[in-house]
């Protein structure tokens, strides 16, 4: 098959998730990077398009100039990732949905829940696909993990506990920095900080891992830094329609943490163990047994981590890879689209618009829990109770 055809929105030049999409999209030769509106200037998002070979025709200067050109053209792209200012993301997804395209956005998918189930609704109702990047659940061992859980190996769950932890904002000396102010700051990053920036992360890999969604919460938040009004530390208990207990921690405060995502999934017959900081490795505890690690890239895994396991074994697994995992099954649905034909069931693992709504549900409940001193709340948006 021809290379798909993908266009970006965002990303520019000296961004930090831009390069990761590139380097994702690129990586196994099934998109070409055909178009793209990537910065906020429209003079320095054409220059630096160019530079990165798409055709002067197709660097546009903003993100309603790509939809009219792109829209009209007989060779349109078939996927746009959105990678732009949070509270852009809605309004760009919901207009290129619209027109017809199939939509890759970055996370938070909206700022409101009913925002969210409004892109729910016009994905399927335009047949269109609506992916959210939560780009970890592209590695190779969180996709094993998946498949162990799937398959029995540690019987019925029943604990998760995941985390989110970093101290890259516990400098009070940061408090005025605007690259750290906007995230506390309600006007500009809604009713969540660290939640809503890392936390469902961390929900999301539960619900993916365990096949299980996150029904009721309580929540502890605080703001450790007291100049900020939104949460730098959350201590969420949740707890799953398959009867899973969940446990989450997600902080910016934790100085010695660097990127700190982790999952620790137990079940009645043995426990599995999976950092992103070390992702080449799965620990897996079988009920009375010893400690095995399992190691990726070894092979005859599980279809779902062979497929997405690039390097040989030994060799690191970077992030930029796990999203290209994520493209890749794009690439697989799109062509399954094209083709009408069901999509490789190990491929049909991209998150979609309805993980974006139940995050931003999430992040609410969290919110409205914190603010009722740990009152359980239901956690599900509207439509899905």
């Amino acid at each position: 098959m021809a290379k798909l055809k993908w266009g970006m929105i965002g990303g520019g030049e000296g961004s930090q998730i831009g390069p990761a999409h590139r380097l994702g999209a690129g990586l196994d030769g099934l998109f070409a990077f055909s178009a793209g509106a990537l910065d906020h200037n429209p003079a320095a998002g054409r220059d630096f398009a160019q530079r990165l070979g798409i055709t002067q025709d197709r660097a546009y200067g903003d993100w309603k100039e790509m939809l009219a050109g792109e829209r009209s053209r007989d060779d349109r792209i078939d996927l746009v990732t959105v990678a732009t200012p949070n509270a852009t993301h809605f309004e760009i997804t919901r207009a290129f949905l619209e027109a017809g395209f199939n939509v890759l956005c970055e996370k938070p998918m909206t700022m409101t829940v009913e925002e969210g189930e409004e892109i729910v609704r016009l994905a399927e109702r335009k047949g269109r696909i609506c992916a959210v990047n939560y780009g970890y659940t592209g590695y190779s061992l969180v996709r094993h993990m998946r498949a162990m859980v799937a398959r029995g190996d540690l019987g019925a769950i029943r604990l998760v506990m995941a985390e989110f932890a970093h101290g890259h904002h516990a400098d009070a000396a940061d408090a005025d920095n605007p690259r750290v102010r906007w995230r506390y700051d309600p006007k500009q990053a809604g009713v969540s900080a660290q939640f809503a920036d890392c936390g469902i992360h961390a929900m999301h890999m539960a619900s993916f891992v365990t096949g299980q969604e996150v029904v009721r919460l309580s929540a502890d938040t605080v703001s450790c830094l007291k100049s900020r009004e939104l949460e730098d530390d959350a201590m969420v208990n949740f707890r799953m329609d398959g009867g899973t207990v969940g446990r989450l921690w997600t902080s910016s405060v934790a100085i010695g943490r660097q990127h700190g995502l982790g999952l620790q999934v137990f079940g009645e017959k043995g426990g599995l163990r999976w950092s992103q900081e070390q992702p080449n490795q799965l620990y897996y505890m079988p009920l009375g047994e010893r400690l095995q690690i399992i190691e990726r890239g070894a092979g005859n895994l599980s279809p779902e981590a062979d497929r997405s396991s690039r390097v040989t074994v030994g060799h690191a697994e970077g992030m930029p890879l796990a999203f290209a995992n994520i493209y890749t099954d794009l690439a697989e649905a799109i062509a399954a689209q094209k083709e009408d034909r069901e999509i490789d069931p190990a491929a049909n693992l991209y998150p979609r618009a309805q993980d974006g709504l139940r995050s931003m549900a999430a992040v609410f409940a969290v919110a409205e829990s914190g603010k009722a001193e740990g009152k359980w709340v239901d956690a599900r948006p509207p439509m899905f109770r």
